[in-house]
């Protein structure tokens, strides 16, 4: 009997905090500004790149792309006037330069009852793995979200080598549909 008494005990309080927590995913477009570095080089130059410069990367100057992807991210802890959220983001920059530069990003942050957002996690590009940090305002209209949000990538090493990849800024935009 205890055993029941608990399982049910469990289950119920499973679906309580599962009920807690709000679901909302959607597409994001943007835009990256990349800061002089190889990253930049290999977006001017495509795969005429020479990796082999001798440590002068960066000639080509700073470089944008445009990003497109999807986010998914859980509330919890929602009292109305904060909220809590861990956020996926998934992008892949470049096409239009017909190239395939894929990101996800991890993301732990809050959310305030006017609408702005704060985050922080790890970055893994094809440059390797790095934080980043976001700041962002949700507009909504009826159940519609509307987020936007500006990231930051810092100056990080290329796959643990010596040279800088070059910094990148984000401006990202996108629509989710709430309950």
């Amino acid at each position: 009997m205890k055993r029941i008494l608990l399982t049910i005990a469990l289950g119920l309080g499973l679906l309580t905090a599962n009920a807690q927590i709000e679901k909302l995913a959607g597409p994001r477009l943007g835009v990256t500004f990349i800061g002089a570095g190889p990253v930049a080089d290999f977006l001017h130059e495509g795969f005429d790149f020479d990796d082999d410069r001798d440590g002068k990367h960066g000639s080509t100057g700073s470089a944008f792309t445009t990003q497109y992807g999807w986010q998914w991210e859980s509330r919890f802890a929602d009292n109305g006037s904060i909220a809590g959220l861990v956020e996926w983001v998934v992008v892949v920059g470049g096409m239009e330069r017909q190239m395939f530069l894929p990101s996800i990003s991890s993301l732990v942050g809050v959310r305030t009852g006017e609408g702005m957002e704060y985050a922080v996690g790890p970055n893994l590009s094809a440059t390797g793995i790095n934080m980043v940090f976001t700041i962002g305002k949700n507009f909504k209209s009826g159940d519609l979200n509307f987020p936007v949000n500006l990231a930051f990538v810092p100056n990080g090493n290329v796959w643990g080598e010596d040279e800088e990849s070059g910094a990148r800024i984000s401006i990202m935009v996108g629509f989710n549909m709430g309950k």
